[in-house]
Order: C-alpha cells, then sequence, then structure tokens
C-alpha cells in the first residue's frame, strides 16, 4: 500500500509521514470505498442511524437517574487550537445598537471570526476529509473534491456542495459508552496512580495507543454491554484535562498557553485496530477529548497521518467529534447515557461547533 497524504489537515498536532513531496494513496480506488453501505447517493453516512426507532429506543433504556450533562468545551482565543486555527469574538459597539423606544433599549451583538466547523468542540463532516489518489482527491462515497465545491462568483469556493455538513444535520440520539483509558491503564500497572492523562505516544507499543484488545478489556474492566449498531462510542485519555471546563476560566493566560503548548505535541488516543474494531460493529460516531481522537505522533503503524480519520469518515461515513469534555462525565461516574446532538445546518460546511447533551 502506498504511503498516505491527508487532503485537509484539519486535525490537532496532525503527524504527517515520509517526505515533504506530494503523497498519494488509491487504496480508496482498489478497495472499492464507494458506494458505501448507504447507497451511492448518501450524503449522511452513520447520521443515518438516527432514522432506525430501535436505536433511538435503546439509547433512551439507558436513562434511569433522569439527568442530564453538557459536554461540549468553552469556546475562547486562548483555548488550544490546530495550528492557524483560532477564535476572535469581539463586541461590536458598546453597547452594538440603541437606544430604541420609550424603554431606551440597548443591546449588543458579537463578531466573531473562526474556522467554525473545526474549532474546540467540533464535529468532522463529510467535507473534512478525504484522500489524495491519483485520480484526484477521493471523499466520502467517492466524491471527487472540485467537482464537489459550491462555487461563487469569479470560481472562489463558497463551500463543500454535496460533501457540506448539513447533510448530516438529522444528527445523533445513540446509546453511548464512555471508555476510561486512563483507569485501564492504571489497572493494568502501566500509568501511576496518581497520573491524571495518558502519555503522548511516540511509538507502537506506548500505552497511550488503545488497541482494539484495550477496548474489549475496557469494556469488560467496567461491566458494559457489548457496542451494538448505532452506538456512539468516546474515550477518555485525559489528555482534555489540561483546558476542561472545570478549570478553564481559573487558569491564567500562561497556563493556557501551557495547555496549547501540551495540545500541539500530540496526543494518546485510537489506534487504527480500534478503529477496525469499532467500524466492524457499525457505530455511528467516535468522539473523545483530543482533537483528533488518533494516537498521534506515534500509532499502531507508522508512517500514517491519523489513518482512523481516513478508514471511519472518508471511507465508511462514521464520523467522529473531537475535544468533548469526558472529564464530565468521569466525575459523575458516567459510563452509559444517552448522546443527544445535532450539527448546525451549516451549508457547504465541514463541520460544525456544539455542545452536546448526555442523558443518564
Amino acid at each position: 500500500m502506498k504511503s498516505l497524504h491527508i487532503v485537509a489537515a484539519g486535525v490537532g498536532a496532525l503527524f504527517v509521514a515520509g517526505s515533504a513531496f506530494a503523497q498519494m494513496s488509491d487504496k480508496p480506488l482498489e478497495e472499492n470505498w464507494a458506494p458505501t453501505k448507504w447507497g451511492a447517493e448518501d450524503r449522511a453516512g452513520s447520521a443515518n442511524h438516527v432514522h432506525n426507532s430501535a436505536n433511538i429506543k435503546r439509547a433512551l433504556s439507558v436513562v434511569k437517574q433522569f439527568k442530564a450533562l453538557t459536554i461540549g468545551k468553552f469556546y475562547h482565543r486562548e483555548a488550544p487550537a490546530f495550528g492557524a486555527r483560532g477564535w476572535q469574538m469581539t463586541i461590536p459597539g458598546t453597547p452594538t445598537g440603541g437606544p430604541f423606544g420609550k424603554n431606551a433599549l440597548v443591546y449588543h451583538d458579537e463578531l466573531v471570526t473562526t474556522e467554525i466547523g473545526q474549532i474546540q468542540t467540533q464535529f468532522d463532516g463529510p467535507g473534512h476529509i478525504g484522500v489524495r489518489t491519483s485520480k484526484g482527491d477521493f471523499y466520502y462515497n467517492g466524491q471527487d473534491r472540485e467537482k464537489a465545491y459550491e462555487r461563487g462568483p469569479g470560481g472562489r469556493v463558497m463551500g463543500m456542495g454535496v460533501l457540506g455538513v448539513e447533510h448530516t444535520s438529522d444528527g445523533f440520539v445513540c446509546r453511548s459508552v464512555v471508555l476510561d483509558a486512563v483507569a485501564y491503564r492504571k489497572s493494568q500497572g502501566k500509568l501511576p496512580a496518581d497520573a491524571e492523562m495518558l502519555p503522548i505516544p511516540k511509538a507502537p507499543g506506548d500505552i497511550g495507543i488503545i488497541t482494539a484488545d484495550d477496548i474489549k478489556g475496557m469494556i469488560k474492566a467496567q461491566k458494559l454491554g457489548d457496542i451494538q449498531s448505532g452506538d456512539c462510542v468516546f474515550l477518555h485519555t485525559g489528555m482534555g484535562n489540561t483546558w476542561g471546563n472545570d478549570r478553564y476560566k481559573k487558569l491564567t493566560s500562561a497556563q493556557r498557553a501551557e495547555a496549547r503548548a501540551a495540545f500541539a505535541q500530540g496526543e494518546p488516543g485510537f489506534g487504527i485496530s480500534a478503529c477496525h474494531y469499532m467500524a466492524s460493529k457499525d457505530i455511528a460516531l467516535t468522539g473523545g477529548d483530543t482533537s483528533a481522537n488518533d494516537a498521534q505522533p506515534g500509532g499502531e503503524e507508522m508512517g500514517f497521518a491519523v489513518p482512523c480519520h481516513t478508514e471511519m469518515q472518508t471511507r465508511r461515513g462514521i464520523w467522529n467529534i473531537e475535544n468533548i469534555d469526558t472529564n464530565t462525565l468521569i466525575a459523575a461516574k458516567v459510563q452509559e447515557f444517552a448522546f443527544v446532538w445535532a450539527p448546525l445546518r451549516i451549508i457547504g460546511g465541514t463541520g460544525s461547533p456544539g455542545n452536546p447533551v448526555a442523558l443518564y
């Protein structure tokens, strides 16, 4: 198999393998990644699971205490972001408008400049990740990047067209599990008892890489039911604790800079065997507390750039939500819950921000 280059390099601390020269992989063509199980005209991928009433019934069946948590993270200019991405918000006018009427009403707006689908808590939609092949850039269900674009005056790209995130906006209602990799590694004697997070992996075999066997081990250790079709699977590595909701507002600017620096070095996460295993279970969504949910820069196989992204999203339309505040779930001792969330209907967007709800 040829070396791989991810086209939309929109994942935190991205590890790009090989030389600086252009790379290609014809794996999507050779292995017939299109059409997917959802049909040649499908644009929604795993979001189609929400149309199966049995999946919704199973999701709601795990709600026992009738409580809710939100698990999105703060959006802020000093929060970690990949590369040159950033969140810049200002209040135009102080106030923006008014006073109006006999009641002297005044109001504020905000002006936000950001990569709206790929910042802080973010959902990867169909237009985010592709593979460069000898016949062009291959995206979900065989869409060619150049042909997919929505173009405006002068040929300017105005959106992702048929790959826009709005095609997944029916959303997700799924039985979900959060796998506590920190507790699991401690139980194996591979992580100190006082450790808060897994280490960033550098090479195959490092404990920051979560394999298929690890997923099976955590399911057993946490006494959870097997992963089923339409489920959502979340991974707690502890890496997200560096800017978790329980501490972010208390951090100084210097401490937030330290969190960004750690974010840029890489992250623990799923290895490729874990993603193949979850794909075999026909899950609806992967999620976790890091910027990609792939282990990086070290993985089970070296030389690949966050391979779960291409194997799950581009190949199968199994989407991914990143920078989830899993620590909120762990602190509340919530291991199984109903995940409820839908992407914003951003026509032509590559992804979506959001603040998902966990019912338990």
